[in-house]
């Protein structure tokens, strides 16, 4: 079995094609086409770090992330979030090879982020705002960068000197990249990337706006505040996932019933005439989709 590095993980997972196998595995997953069971998570013994395991089979297939999770690692001088994505054949349980899961999930959690401005694109896309400065901030960048060259991409942060740092980064030539404005301002996208606890955006909605939640998987956490849930269509990637992990939505108390899925959009559903909030949370599915575009990559 193969093992891939960050690097080699990243070459095999180009944004352009990495959203078009997460179209499908959203519809394969709501036409049961992938089974997803809730991700699991283990703390230590001491308390002081956590093991995630999540597992998605499919008729081609199966495919496991293993993460482990050390805040404290900064000062070992190791990453806090390390683990691997394994792909097995489905028909015979051999195991084929292994990403990074790290890299894996940075892009396709972006690229999920891109499938929803896809589905959802405002009728004016020229300027975004970007909460947060951290890994998942230069994934969405990335992203950005690839798909939607010319944007105006304003980053806030809670560090100024990080805000900075990547405003006059090289790495994202197709965009031009500023500091937030301190006063107000009407972006077209809002996208939100962080582990933030409390509230970091709750503009009044307005259909011209499209606001993307990423960070807030637990539901302790929130980016996005109850004006802006409350008074969108709220639309997540795992409608099986989300009702236990979607900080945002739990924390606005909004009916559960009120909220759809992204698949419903995919498979011939009409875009909302309303705001949309798109919260994406993540499961095992998309890291089989992009199981399924390295091995295409591979020619196995």
């Amino acid at each position: 079995m193969k093992t891939l590095t960050a690097a080699e993980t990243r070459k095999l997972l180009p944004f352009s094609h990495l959203v078009e196998v997460l179209r499908q595995a959203v519809v394969d997953y709501h036409n049961d086409q992938i089974s997803c069971p809730e991700r699991m998570v283990v703390r230590t013994l001491d308390r002081t770090g956590a093991v995630m395991s999540m597992v998605a089979c499919a008729p081609d297939i199966v495919a496991t992330k293993l993460l482990t999770l050390y805040k404290d690692n900064a000062a070992r001088n190791l990453p806090a979030i390390q683990g691997q994505v394994t792909c097995m054949d489905a028909i015979n349980g051999r195991f084929l090879f292994s990403l990074d899961g790290v890299t894996t999930t940075e892009r396709r959690t972006a690229a999920m982020s891109m499938l929803g401005l896809e589905c959802f694109r405002p009728p004016v896309l020229e300027t975004v705002l970007l909460i947060g400065t951290g890994v998942q901030a230069k994934a969405h960048l990335e992203a950005l960068n690839t798909l939607y060259p010319g944007l105006i991409v304003y980053i806030q942060g809670r560090s100024p000197e990080r805000v900075s740092t990547l405003t006059k980064s090289n790495a994202y030539p197709a965009l031009q990249l500023r500091i937030a404005p301190l006063e107000h301002f009407a972006p077209d996208v809002v996208i939100t990337v962080t582990s933030s606890q409390t509230v970091l955006y709750d503009e009044p909605p307005v259909s011209t706006r499209l606001v993307i939640g990423v960070g807030a998987y637990r539901p302790e956490m929130i980016e996005i505040g109850p004006t802006i849930v409350n008074g969108s269509t709220c639309i997540v990637d795992d409608p099986i996932g989300a009702p236990s992990e979607a900080g945002d939505i739990l924390q606005a108390a909004k009916d559960w019933k009120q909220v759809k899925s992204l698949a419903a959009y995919l498979t011939g559903e009409k875009k909302p005439e309303e705001p949309v909030f798109f919260k994406s949370v993540g499961c095992a599915a998309w890291d089989l989709a992009a199981c399924r575009l390295a091995l295409k990559t591979f020619g196995m």
